[in-house]
């Protein structure tokens, strides 16, 4: 039963009781299509209106039709289907009592359209409807003015509606799954294995984030939705696998912005015998090849910015970054000063944070909007990286990047920690700050220490969050904007 009806859709309700009463199915049966309008579109764009009216060239198509202009005896339509739009044109002569059945759809109404081609007087290449079916009957009026609605949100919360009225925003998605396709197709082409490693985890682990946690009955214990699937992808490293990627979803427990969904997709992989440095160069090769792949260019536009992802790409440690940025010396020093000159330049920190995470709080604040241009931020402190090989000429630094674009995390790597002693060393550290009130901090996991212990090779690996990769590549300003159905407020 509708709830919201109103006297549009109790009209609507009343031509589908009338067609029932014709006899008419409202909601039909299979429709044979031998044609898309796109299809139409390319095969005939350069025929002229005597190659078409010589060869009685019929169609049969189907969709919804989301224009219709009423002159009486006749009607133009548009009809679209999932690769475009096509003018449609009933006449009473030629449908004869049909034409009454015509008479009782509406925009929006779902057809199946047999005709032939023709051009109209404006050249418009046009189906002259023979025949049609009624496949579904629309009983909610399309908005009019779809592009002057105020309110946002309403077309990601009700994103079959926006798909309806804004083909472009189909553009995006059909992108977004070229995007997945190009890096699967990278990665197996150089010897990847793509895996599937468990949703839910005993242990929340492989990355800084609160997760979601839910109750399994028959086990009798609480479980985690992943956070990372980082933890998992080593212990196949331990097993023998030397090239692994997954390529899923993750779930944080954190706020919703245009950077941040709840639920999002993160590419992971893991290769044997090979260091963080060569991920980058990696890195560079992956994204340009899809980049090309997808938009056919290196040099592509973002918001106000052109964006060159032209190889060879920036490289700057954690430490030159912030000094570049005019960040005093003296606040890697002591943590006393570090928060001293933090406040004063009114950044916002939490309590309880370790000194590590206020020096991040300054880097995300003073450094992270300046990287525009592809840059890979080198050397991080290892209290910031519990699961990455600390630098051999600089054990407070571990070898590890993140890839910032247009002033974002777009990739984040390391060379991975193999050493179960010095995990062991860290996992107590995070317990202890999780004990602290850090809701991010790694729990101890005992089964991955074990796993280390048997014996993990030296490796790499990465993570690159996809949904910030595909706002990127079409230049969408919004992570919304590139997730079908993202996370909403329920309507009040």
């Amino acid at each position: 039963m509708i709830e919201d009806i109103n006297e549009l859709i109790e009209q609507r309700i009343r031509k589908l009781t009338e067609l029932r009463s014709l006899g008419v199915d409202p909601y039909g049966s299979p429709y044979e299509v031998t044609h898309l309008a796109s299809e139409i579109h390319r095969f005939y764009q350069d025929k002229d209106k005597e190659f078409l009216e010589n060869n009685h060239t019929e169609v049969s198509i189907a969709g919804r039709i989301i224009m219709l202009r009423d002159f009486g005896k006749a009607s133009f339509a548009h009809l679209q289907d999932s690769s475009g739009r096509i003018q449609v044109y009933f006449r009473k002569d030629v449908l004869q009592d049909k034409f009454i059945l015509f008479k009782k759809i509406d925009i929006g109404d779902i057809l199946g359209i047999k005709g032939r081609l023709f051009r109209t007087k404006t050249n418009e290449l046009t189906v002259e409807v023979k025949d049609f079916v009624l496949l579904t009957k629309s009983l909610r009026p399309l908005p009019e003015k779809w592009h002057g609605l105020r309110d946002i949100e309403l077309r990601y919360r009700q994103r079959y509606l926006d798909l309806i009225v804004n083909p472009q925003v189909k553009d995006v998605f059909q992108k977004r799954s070229a995007i997945i396709k190009s890096i699967r197709d990278f990665l197996e082409k150089e010897g990847f294995i793509e895996v599937e490693t468990p949703m839910m985890h005993p242990i929340p682990g492989g990355a800084a984030a609160k997760p979601f946690r839910t109750h399994h009955i028959a086990l009798g214990m609480d479980l985690y939705l992943r956070i990372a699937p980082e933890l998992y992808l080593k212990r196949l490293l331990v097993g023998g696998y030397e090239k692994v990627f997954e390529l899923n979803k993750n779930f944080r427990n954190e706020g919703i912005s245009t950077k941040h969904n709840p639920e999002f997709t993160m590419l992971e992989f893991y290769i044997a015998y090979k260091d963080y440095r060569y991920l980058m160069e990696f890195t560079e090769r992956l994204i340009t090849e899809v980049c090309l792949k997808v938009c056919g260019t290196l040099k592509i536009p973002y918001g106000e910015f052109e964006i060159d992802l032209t190889p060879p790409w920036r490289r700057l440690s954690w430490r030159e970054a912030l000094i570049e940025r005019g960040v005093p010396e003296d606040i890697f020093r002591d943590e006393v000063s570090a928060r001293k000159w933090a406040i004063s330049k009114g950044i916002e920190l939490k309590e309880g944070l370790s000194y590590g995470k206020v020096l991040d709080e300054i880097f995300k604040e003073i450094v992270e909007p300046h990287l525009i241009q592809p840059t890979f931020i080198i050397d991080y402190p290892v209290e910031l990286s519990p699961l990455a090989k600390r630098k051999k000429d600089e054990p407070d630094f571990v070898e590890r990047f993140e890839l910032f674009i247009v002033g974002r995390e777009m990739a984040n790597a390391f060379s991975e920690l193999n050493d179960p002693f010095d995990q062991r060393e860290r996992f107590l550290k995070q317990v202890e700050a999780k004990k602290r009130g850090d809701e991010e901090a790694h729990p101890m996991d005992e089964d991955f220490l074990r796993a280390l212990e048997y014996g993990m090779p030296p490796a790499a690996g990465e993570g690159i969050g996809i949904d910030r990769l595909v706002m990127l590549l079409t230049n969408s300003q919004s992570i919304r904007d590139v997730i079908l159905f993202p996370q909403m407020k329920p309507e009040s």
